[in-house]
């Protein structure tokens, strides 16, 4: 049994990027722990990239924010899933947030073993996901995590427009953990 822990960046609540997280964590329950947690409900300021976390003692950012609270969150999961909207090619602000303030040693003594990803964009071209999924792979070579897989969605814009099918994938994928 592993820990998963799916970071959402979507501020819509209950929009296709919950959605899918959601399928995703009833597929992967069937026999792992599933947190969801989404980070809009964190005020997690930006990495200034001060480096001062390098010295502080614990490794600690010197911002007292609710980053903190996903720390102890990374530090506890086996599987890292990032689900997020595609904006302008890109995760959402907030999400992004939270991956740069992993410019940390404390990312160090996390027990992350695969990094999963959820996208969802409202656009249909065929390079919607380039860019996030050459930063994932980066990512995974970087810290040698194995690819636990992806659902990549296109062309859902509005609440309710991500198919039945694409939450059978999410489920599947959430199963093969």
């Amino acid at each position: 049994m592993s820990r998963i822990l799916i970071l959402t960046g979507s501020p819509r609540r209950n929009g296709n990027t919950d959605r899918l997280a959601q399928s995703f964590a009833k597929g992967a329950e069937e026999s792992n722990q599933v947190e969801i947690v989404s980070v809009c409900d964190y005020k997690v300021n930006p990495c200034i990239g001060c480096n001062s976390c390098f010295s502080r003692e614990g490794n600690r950012c010197f911002q007292n924010d609710d980053m903190t609270a996903i720390y102890e969150k990374l530090s506890q999961a086996d599987i890292l899933i990032i689900a997020s909207p595609v904006y302008f090619y890109g995760i959402s602000s907030q999400l992004k947030a939270i991956i740069d303030r992993l410019h940390t040693p404390l990312r160090n003594s996390f027990n992350i073993k695969k990094l999963g990803l959820i996208l969802v964009g409202a656009a249909t071209l065929p390079e919607l996901f380039d860019a996030i999924i050459t930063q994932y792979k980066l990512v995974l070579n970087f810290f040698k995590l194995e690819d636990a897989g992806s659902v990549l969605v296109r062309g859902a814009k509005e609440k309710g427009e991500v198919s039945e099918e694409d939450l059978k994938k999410a489920f599947e994928l959430g199963k093969s953990m």
